[in-house]
This record gives C-alpha cells, sequence and structure tokens, in this order.
C-alpha cells in the first residue's frame, strides 16, 4: 500500500510513533465524538464583498505558501442582462459532526475535540496519504507538497483557548462571518452582526456539497439566487 511506502522512509522514532498510532486506530471501533458544545462558522453571502481580508489572515495566521488556502472566498455569478446576480460563498474546514475525513485517517492523525467539536490534525502522525483530501466533500484539507502532510484550518484553536475568535473573523471588515455554537447559529438566536433577527440562516446554498453528507457545522445567509430548495 502508498502508506507504507510513506511509513518506511521515516525515520526510527517517527516511524515507531506513526505505527503505535496505528495500532491504536485499528483496535478502536469509530465512533463520531459528540462535543459538549459544537462551535460553527455562520457566513452572510448577501453582505459579503468579497475582499478577502479571511483568506489573507488566514495565510498569514498559518504561514501559508502561495497555493493553500485554508479559508476560501468562492464567486457566484449568474443571470442575462438586465436580471444579472452576484454573491460570495466563504467555506473553510466546516469542523463537520460527522467528518469524512476522520474515518478514513489510517494513523489515527485526524480526531475531533471533544469539548467545542473543532476537528485536528496531529501533523506528526500524519504520512502524507491524501485520503483525508480525497473524502472531504467542501475541499477542506490541503497538501503541503514541501512537508508531505495535510494541514487545514483548526478554527485558530489556540486563540479560541485564550478566549479569542479566529483570525479571519477578526479580519472580518464587514462583520460577515462569525462563529459560535451551531445549534443557536441554526436557530438564529446567538447574538452576531454576521444576521439581523429577521435573517434565517440555512444549512446549505447552491455549489456545495448535501450537508446530508456530514453534518458541517456552518450556516449560511443565503443571497436570494443561492438558496436550495430542500
Amino acid at each position: 500500500m502508498a502508506e507504507k511506502k510513506v511509513i518506511n522512509k521515516l525515520t526510527p522514532s517517527a516511524k515507531a510513533q506513526v505505527k503505535g498510532a496505528q495500532a491504536l486506530r485499528d483496535a478502536t471501533v469509530y465512533k463520531p465524538i459528540k462535543p459538549a458544545q459544537q462551535l460553527g462558522f455562520i457566513h452572510n453571502n448577501m453582505d459579503c464583498i468579497g475582499c478577502r481580508a479571511c483568506e489573507i489572515a488566514c495565510k498569514d495566521k498559518n504561514g501559508l505558501a502561495p497555493g493553500p488556502r485554508f479559508r476560501r472566498v468562492m464567486y457566484i455569478e449568474g443571470g442575462t442582462f438586465p436580471e444579472v446576480f452576484a454573491y460570495k460563498v466563504n467555506m473553510s474546514c466546516n469542523h463537520c459532526a460527522e467528518p469524512a475525513c476522520l474515518p478514513t485517517c489510517p494513523t489515527g492523525a485526524i480526531w475531533k475535540r471533544a469539548d467545542n467539536g473543532v476537528v485536528d490534525i496531529d501533523s506528526s502522525l500524519c504520512i502524507g496519504c491524501r485520503r483525508c483530501e480525497a473524502a472531504c466533500p467542501y475541499g477542506a484539507p490541503q497538501f503541503d507538497v514541501k512537508e508531505n502532510v495535510v494541514k487545514k484550518c483548526n478554527m485558530c484553536i489556540d486563540e479560541l483557548e485564550s478566549g479569542r475568535k479566529p483570525y479571519c473573523v477578526d479580519a472580518c471588515m464587514m462583520r460577515v462571518l462569525d462563529i459560535g455554537p451551531i445549534d443557536k447559529l441554526r436557530a438564529g438566536t446567538h447574538p452576531t452582526k454576521a444576521m439581523t433577527p429577521n435573517d434565517k440562516p440555512v444549512r446549505q446554498v447552491k455549489n456545495m456539497a448535501n450537508p446530508e453528507l456530514t453534518n458541517p457545522s456552518i450556516v449560511f445567509v443565503a443571497h436570494p439566487q443561492g438558496k436550495v430548495n430542500l
């Protein structure tokens, strides 16, 4: 198998660590983690101006080279003149309730935090097999060619643990991007500038994979042309 070839190229100490992690993973029956409180994102497709400040802040925080983007702003345009439209969809890792990436990892490098539901990667156990990259329907895992490991958004976990918000959220000048308990964001009861009391957040917008696949922790204030009839 491809991962065996990668493991054989590791240093003896790294090889022992990875093999130990593999043995632990093989001996464990996978069960989705139900965190004490699942955090998630909200993005207002209507008011986002597409400045990409969130993308830049994310790349700066994570020291990413040109190419990989943990957070991505997608421009959606359509219609026929004079009935034209345009809006933006902003996504990163959705820290899914049932992440497709997690059970595909052969070394157990991907894990879900029990306190806040953040899906994270232990880079010391990643062997760069890219199975998670193939499994994720949202394109969240990003392969680092130089380091031969997969990386992704971890919701700036160090900032969360210090009582602050992720860099992408703080960088949003329009305040259309935010985080909060996903159950409250879905219900529209979490206080946030990303939506008004009259907005009705939705789980899915057009050009996005079906949320039933992994139950992603994200909601949107959708543009009328981006709404999906569920």
